[in-house]
């Protein structure tokens, strides 16, 4: 009888508990199971926008070696403009950039280009951006914009053209001492087998350097 009455105690005592605490505890569950199926959902929609910019990307890549441009820069534009975050949105708007810049459309290349820097995920792909964005406004005659761009460090595999470029934006600005030390560390950071080197040493000669 004693056993009965302490089941009795516990049970009285559960139900207290429940009656206190039984709200919270569903809300609990339900935001568990809310956000584990929000989550599933979310992987689920992340999985098909990859896949969607993945073939779109196939169309840019397929579409500019076949020279058809208008294919190629309205599949790279959807891109960037439905799949910004995707892993293939610098590449495309790189390659919309070139199709563009050969086009001789600079003001949609600058676009693409200052694109592909805002969304470079590694280094090395944002100063190859920077460095194509600085010719591009060299191009442009924005002299102040270019030399702005050029003046950050490069990696060693793009400081020789850099320096070469940063020559050429002050050789245009009339600052001719400072172009000469610009194409020496070009020639220096370029190396002896450049085949660059021949054309930096006749700016230098024309600079009396």
């Amino acid at each position: 009888m004693a056993f009965d009455l302490e089941e009795q105690e516990q049970l009285d005592e559960a139900k207290a508990w429940w009656k206190q605490h039984g709200n919270k505890v569903i809300w609990g569950v339900t935001i568990f199971l809310l956000a584990t199926a929000g989550w599933r959902a979310w992987e689920t929609w992340n999985r098909n926008q990859a896949a969607e910019a993945s073939v779109l990307f196939d169309r840019v890549v397929d579409a500019a070696s076949m020279n058809d441009a208008k294919t190629a820069r309205e599949a790279a534009a959807r891109i960037m403009d439905e799949h910004a975050r995707s892993a293939y949105a610098t590449p495309a708007a790189w390659m919309a950039g070139s199709i563009n810049y050969e086009a001789g459309d600079l003001k949609s290349a600058r676009a693409q280009y200052e694109f592909a820097l805002e969304h470079a995920r590694d280094e090395g792909t944002s100063q190859l951006a920077r460095l194509r964005l600085a010719g591009l406004k060299f191009e442009e005659k924005d002299l102040a914009g270019a030399l702005a761009l050029l003046q950050a460090p490069f990696a060693p595999a793009f400081a020789g053209l850099a320096a070469q470029l940063r020559g050429d934006v002050l050789v245009a600005q009339g600052q001719n001492d400072a172009a000469r030390t610009a194409y020496r560390e070009a020639l220096d950071k370029l190396g002896d087998k450049s085949s660059l080197k021949p054309l930096l040493e006749m700016r230098l000669d024309a600079l009396g350097g």
